[in-house]
């Protein structure tokens, strides 16, 4: 793989002491949020519902927009300029998340059977190979895990990164702002089109799940982190660009109390396919701040910590709800939900901090010097971005995983 050498802005080497994955640490921080606003949608939907602060994660899927914007950025910013193969960087990102999908997957089928559901064989094959999203099925979507469905539009996204870092469209800071209009056009154009599905649930798959649909947004990641990594200034600043965030998932609580989710024009749908641009100008903002040195206080060490965290909570906070629903079912009162909330959030964040320690760096960092090598470059370990991913990521469709 090779693309066209970056312009550094000249505030990057005010953060060279940083350790190479922490370069932008702000990033990292936010991944962390990302993942609690889908933590909470899944509590809200799956276990019961705290007043006010469940209406605001109403849409929490969104998050899973987040990380599949941040991935591409992120994956521009490290790459850009670089000499790696496209196998080593493949195999790269193969290290990176299958050893703890992998993982989950196995405890997430042990819980099934523990509670007495039947486990498909295909779709945990399915989920293995990473290929589950492109399967309307909900049964092949859910799979051995059903927050890694996101994992199966990961992977289309790194088989055609290559492919997008040698576009000539690319190189340009006119054509970079093209394409991302160009793809929020087409999110909005895909959105639309969906009124002319008539079966919800193949709606639902095309616009939520399908990796070309997703990979919209993905791109917009890739040209705003080209466009920051060439000295491209944030057309908003970090405290209007989290504003614009904490609007947007605001203003979908009216929206979701005029409209119905069966509803091609509910927020259901929009409100992960739309948020793209809003949280591109989030990353650009946040990275920014960091190359100039800022306190944002995304960037501390437990933001950090947390982060690192979050692609572990992702995938093992779904298992830790379905299995405490099924020792103590549904929530009656308030009280006794927000006692459900905090239990199941101590301890998926606890097992993920494991997850991540014991599991998921040493099987990466292993499964990196099995694999083959690149020659050394400076910039190539700056980041690692999650595997969203989201993930961050939204959980497949289906009673106990709310879509």
């Amino acid at each position: 793989m090779r693309a066209s050498s970056a312009r550094q802005p000249a505030t990057t080497a005010d953060r060279s002491g940083l350790s190479g994955r922490d370069r932008l640490p702000s990033l990292t921080g936010l991944r962390f949020w990302a993942a609690l606003i889908v933590v909470l949608y899944h509590l809200s939907r799956q276990v019961g519902e705290i007043p006010g602060l469940s209406q605001a994660t109403w849409y929490g899927r969104s998050g899973v927009t987040f990380f599949f914007v941040l991935s591409g950025f992120v994956l521009a910013w490290t790459y850009d300029g670089q000499r790696v193969p496209a196998k080593v960087f493949l195999w790269r990102r193969f290290a990176r998340i299958w050893p703890l999908l992998a993982v989950t997957s196995a405890a997430s089928v042990a819980v099934w059977i523990a509670i007495g559901k039947e486990v498909s064989a295909k779709a945990v094959l399915a989920t293995l190979l990473m290929v589950h999203a492109w399967s309307p099925d909900t049964v092949i979507q859910k799979g051995a895990n059903p927050a890694a469905w996101s994992l199966s539009d990961e992977a289309w996204f790194y088989l055609v990164f290559p492919l997008l870092m040698m576009l000539p469209l690319l190189r340009t800071g006119r054509g970079r702002l093209w394409v991302m209009v160009t793809m929020s056009a087409a999110l909005v154009g895909v959105w639309f089109a969906s009124a002319l599905i008539e079966t919800g649930a193949t709606r639902v798959w095309l616009l939520d799940y399908f990796p070309p649909t997703r990979m919209l947004q993905f791109v917009i990641g890739v040209a705003a982190g080209l466009a920051v990594k060439r000295g491209r200034s944030s057309p908003v600043g970090l405290p209007a660009a989290i504003g614009l965030v904490v609007l947007w998932h605001l203003a979908l609580v009216p929206w979701h109390e005029a409209v119905p989710d069966s509803l091609w024009y509910s927020p259901y749908s929009a409100s992960q396919l739309l948020s793209a641009p809003i949280f591109a100008l989030l990353v650009c903002a946040a990275a920014q701040a960091d190359l100039r040195g800022s306190r944002t206080g995304l960037g501390g060490p437990w933001a950090v910590r947390l982060g690192h965290w979050s692609f572990a909570w992702y995938l093992v906070h779904e298992i830790v709800i379905r299995s405490l629903l099924a020792r103590y079912g549904r929530t009656e009162s308030l009280a006794t939900t927000a006692g459900f909330w905090l239990l199941a959030i101590v301890i998926s964040l606890a097992v993920a901090g494991l997850a991540y320690q014991w599991v998921e760096h040493p099987l990466e960092r292993l499964l990196r010097r099995a694999g083959p090598q690149a020659r050394k470059s400076p910039a190539a370990g700056d980041l690692d971005p999650a595997g969203v991913g989201p993930g961050p990521h939204a959980a497949a469709p289906g009673p106990t995983t709310p879509r």
